[in-house]
């Protein structure tokens, strides 16, 4: 085995001691809710006739942006 494939086990084994398969599905399942909360309230943007609720759902549009950026960056470490 060379150093290349000995790394990657390595590696490979420190990040599932830290997530286990059950909390990596659950963390997918909340990046698929959070991705469908911010398309539905982009559309709704649309919809909507009153200001205040175009700009809660602009802020819904961008608080799921930013978690949609978390979970994907914890995600591509694993």
């Amino acid at each position: 085995m060379d150093n290349t494939a000995t790394t990657a086990t390595t590696t490979g084994a420190a990040a599932q001691d830290q997530l286990g398969v059950h909390e990596i599905l659950e963390m997918h399942e909340i990046l698929n809710f959070r991705t469908v909360c911010a398309t539905k309230s982009t559309t709704m943007q649309a919809l909507v006739t009153d200001d205040k609720l175009r700009d809660l759902l602009q802020q819904d549009v961008a608080v799921n942006k930013q978690a949609i950026q978390g979970l994907q960056s914890v995600l591509s470490r694993v």
